[in-house]
């Protein structure tokens, strides 16, 4: 099943996703219904009301609005790696998202006012969705705790990733985490979704292209690894790496604009896109 979250009535409403219809489910959020370990498959026939409404024109918000964690993974693929002027680590490279930083499809991404930058940058991803808890999590039985995937666009400002080693600030800017639009559910998807085409556009043009399959750490390693340090949780969202393509490692360098368009789609999940546009300058007091 492919589940939504979207704005109705003014209020966060879950739906599932048939076609061009959304099947209203209620107002209790992905993350409680994740936390109290609610089976998603069994949800939808016990708790939609039979409302409808087309999907065209929703205000969508992201699936998981205060994930319990947002634990993303840099250089998974060696082609990124390479281009990005490291080394391939033999363990992953972990960094953390915090949730003032999500927005959804649809929703403008937000190049920063900030005068010593203009470097907003692309990354498509696959985002994890974790449905129960564990801790030292064997490879094998990983994939048993994956609630669903869904798209990541890991914007980045590059100056400010790159002002220290840790990349933290740069990679946490408001407005800059696209996340979305659908949660699919384990069920539709290959296993660990391997074998799917992962694709990034700007302004229509493919500037990132991968398979799953190329990812050095496959999702139940990555499962596997992290619980070995930290106890995954319902909800928690592991975004899980970005190909190479990015417009920093360009020449020219190629970043987005205000007005510009980016999407990413991997087969099988859907399409996430939104639309860049500049901060609006910050208005100081006068003195």
């Amino acid at each position: 099943m492919r589940f939504v979250s979207f704005e109705q009535n003014g209020e966060a409403t879950l739906g599932v996703r048939d076609g061009d219809q959304v099947r209203v489910i209620g107002n209790e959020s992905l993350e409680s219904l994740l936390a109290r370990g609610a089976d998603l498959a069994a949800l939808v026939p016990s708790s939609s009301n039979g409302e409808t409404v087309a999907a065209e024109g929703l205000k969508f918000l992201p699936p998981l609005q205060r994930p319990p964690k947002i634990i993303c993974v840099g250089l998974n693929f060696s082609d990124h790696t390479s281009e990005s002027k490291y080394e391939q680590p033999d363990y992953p490279t972990l960094f953390f998202r915090v949730h003032t930083s999500l927005i959804a499809h649809e929703q403008p991404m937000v190049r920063p006012s900030v005068a010593d930058s203009e470097g907003l940058d692309f990354e498509g991803e696959i985002a994890v969705i974790l449905g129960k808890s564990g801790r030292h999590i064997a490879k094998e039985d990983a994939l048993s705790y994956v609630a669903g995937y869904s798209l990541f666009n890991d914007g980045s400002v590059r100056e400010y990733q790159f002002k220290t080693p840790q990349w933290t600030v740069g990679k946490n800017f408001d407005g800059t985490g696209a996340f979305g639009p659908d949660l699919v559910t384990v069920d539709e998807l290959p296993p660990g979704v391997k074998g799917l085409r992962l694709e990034t556009r700007l302004n229509g043009e493919v500037v990132q292209s991968a398979s799953t399959d190329e990812m050095v750490f496959d999702v139940e390693s990555l499962i596997s690894i992290i619980s070995e340090a930290i106890t995954l949780e319902p909800g928690d969202v592991i975004v899980s790496g970005t190909p190479s393509g990015i417009g920093w490692a360009r020449t020219p360098k190629l970043f987005m604009r205000s007005g510009d368009v980016c999407e990413v789609s991997v087969e099988k999940i859907g399409m996430l896109r939104n639309t860049i546009v500049d901060e609006a300058p910050l208005k100081r007091p006068a003195a």
